[in-house]
């Protein structure tokens, strides 16, 4: 079955090929070892339509450095599954890399309570997605990046165009090619992962593409704002206790000192980093 025809708000069509029949058929008459094995062949295909994407990520990497390293904060936004990748990999940032919460902020359309549960019609809205965004004061600082499998959800892209026109910085992470969203987004990365295990079902392999692609955003943006040293995890907050001990870990490691020493350092100076700068004054 050819991969399904979508048109657009400016009446083009596109190929949208998260909409495209699945490879494989009867799947309710498969055992589970084959269920099992055909989703992971679909998976390891996920990586290699990354890779093709990377001089595009780089691209917006680099553009978003620049605002944040100023003190611009990045936004992500997007509907149902893509949004809620964002609310995680914002959420996930300040216990990583010990930035203050806001500097990097999720939204998802119909709000937090569509976190758990779906919205109805929610990311059908195009003026909300710029609504949302405007609670935070956002500014010419700020990058927005839109997150759309399918690259025309209305709430995604009429932020992006509101952003355009503010002058602010604006991605996209998208898996179709050509998309309305691409076509609105200054730094666009399509990851073209193909149809679905289960047609349509953009939480599989789409959904991966976007949780990897948002890894390699917030990490290396963390890591070129000096929020690693090493291959370590410095500024972490020690929330609980397999993190206590994970800091321990680093100070022994690092400057060749007793558990128990270490242990002394940390909880003096609670932080890793200020822990390292103080033995070594």
């Amino acid at each position: 079955m050819p991969a399904l025809l979508l048109t657009d708000m400016a009446s083009k069509k596109i190929i949208k090929t998260t909409e495209a029949s699945s490879l494989y058929q009867n799947l309710e008459l498969m055992n589970t070892k084959e269920l099992l094995k055909s989703i992971n062949e679909q998976d390891q295909t996920v990586p290699l339509a990354i890779q093709k994407a990377i001089p595009k990520i780089e691209k917006l990497v680099k553009a978003a450095f620049l605002k944040m390293k100023e003190g611009g904060r990045l936004f992500y936004l997007g509907a149902g599954t893509s949004g809620r990748l964002g609310i995680v990999d914002a959420s996930e940032c300040p216990p990583t890399f010990g930035v203050p919460f806001g500097m990097v902020v999720g939204l998802i359309a119909g709000g937090d309570k569509a976190i758990r549960k779906a919205v109805e019609f929610a990311e059908d809205d195009k003026a909300q997605g710029w609504l949302d965004l405007k609670k935070y004061k956002i500014s010419d600082k700020d990058v927005v990046v839109g997150i759309a499998a399918s690259g025309t959800t209305p709430y995604v892209i009429g932020a992006l165009e509101e952003a355009n026109k503010a002058g602010i910085v604006t991605g996209c992470i998208t898996c179709n090619k050509n998309s309305p969203l691409a076509a609105v987004a200054k730094f666009a990365v399509e990851v073209i992962v193909g149809p679905e295990f289960v047609t349509g079902s953009t939480r599989m392999k789409a959904g991966t593409a976007q949780k990897l692609v948002l890894n390699m955003l917030s990490t290396s943006l963390m890591i070129k704002l000096g929020r690693v040293k090493g291959n370590k995890m410095v500024d972490m907050r020690l929330s609980n206790h397999k993190l206590v001990n994970r800091g321990i870990k680093m100070i022994m490691e690092e400057l060749n000192l007793s558990e128990k020493k270490s242990a002394e350092l940390l909880k003096k100076h609670g932080n890793v980093r200020a822990a390292l700068l103080a033995f070594r004054k």
